[in-house]
């Protein structure tokens, strides 16, 4: 046989580039992960969309609306809805933000109970839907720079003559929205930063529902039909009156509490950058009148004052 030292040659850089692929193949499973920013900030912004969380149907702070077809030039996934799908506060300021970060919003609707635990597995990125600050929602998320502030309100129905004020209806059937701040109050357990708490309905009847819509239709059944009252934010309540339902408000606010975009503590990514330009954005659109205008328009007053003077250092959170 002849010797050919080109074919010799040939088959050495066929050996070898067999050998490097075995061993990239080879290399630590972490080699591909690192393609993955750490930071939530740079996911989301490699992505080019802000995955927002907020309700289905919570009007006037957020709704999704029927036979709208999602944006066809989108990034957002075909399990998320897109921009043009939603509207309502809390809808709008999610998109102000996505704006302002320079991506797309898409929004995602898990149930309130969900949200408000944490443990998201990084499945959206941040939560637009009126979430109290409370110290138990500490443990489990992060709060920004909140973006409205507004009165807890009692609804009794419109034929109800005997109930005048919270401490009436101790004893009583109330429904609420499960796990959020008026249950909490309902149980005697709810902490508000800057919050001085007087409960002043003693061993009620709760009655949980997954938000204050259910409860408010079963409120204007009848007086004490099913229920006797129903606790929501001012927002909804207006909402509900405006709509023509036959319930009525009770003089003066139950309490008081600060809504705020929230992220999960247990994020896989570095949470930091994220929180830090939430708070600035917000704080920007609440210097430029841009929230103002918002709450005007759905929610008929603004409610954005006391939120802007809010001092979100004194409640120590830094991740």
């Amino acid at each position: 046989m002849i010797y050919n030292p080109l074919r010799s040659r040939m088959k050495q850089s066929i050996v070898f580039i067999a050998t490097c692929l075995i061993l990239t193949s080879c290399l630590p499973s972490n080699t591909a992960t690192q393609m993955v920013p750490e930071d939530k900030l740079a996911e989301i912004e490699a992505r080019g969309t802000l995955i927002i969380a907020t309700d289905v149907d919570y009007v006037p702070q957020s709704q999704l609306l029927a036979d709208v077809l999602p944006n066809p030039d989108t990034k957002c996934e075909s399990s998320q809805y897109t921009a043009n799908q939603f509207t309502g506060f809390d809808a709008e300021v999610g998109m102000e933000i996505a704006r302002q970060l320079g991506v797309e919003a898409c929004f995602v609707t898990p149930p309130w109970s969900q949200l408000v635990a944490g443990n998201w597995g990084d499945n959206w990125d941040v939560h637009v839907g009126s979430v109290a600050i409370t110290y138990e929602r500490m443990n489990v998320l992060y709060f920004s720079q909140p973006y409205y502030a507004t009165s807890t309100v009692i609804l009794v129905h419109q034929e109800n003559s005997t109930f005048h004020a919270p401490e009436d209806l101790s004893g009583k059937k109330i429904g609420v929205c499960a796990g959020c701040t008026f249950e909490e109050y309902l149980q005697g357990t709810l902490q508000i930063p800057g919050e001085k708490i007087e409960y002043r309905i003693q061993s009620p009847q709760i009655v949980a529902y997954e938000n204050e819509d259910p409860a408010i239709e079963a409120l204007s059944l009848g007086d004490g039909v099913k229920l006797d009252a129903v606790i929501t934010i001012l927002p909804k309540a207006l909402a509900a009156i405006g709509a023509g339902k036959p319930v009525r408000m009770l003089d003066g606010p139950l309490l008081f509490a600060y809504a705020s975009v929230t992220m999960d503590r247990s994020s896989g990514r570095d949470p930091t950058r994220l929180l830090n330009e939430m708070t600035r954005i917000i704080q920007e659109m609440h210097r430029a009148g841009t929230l103002k205008k918002l709450s005007i328009e759905y929610q008929g007053l603004d409610l954005t004052q006391k939120a802007s003077q809010f001092d979100l250092t004194s409640i120590h959170q830094t991740p």
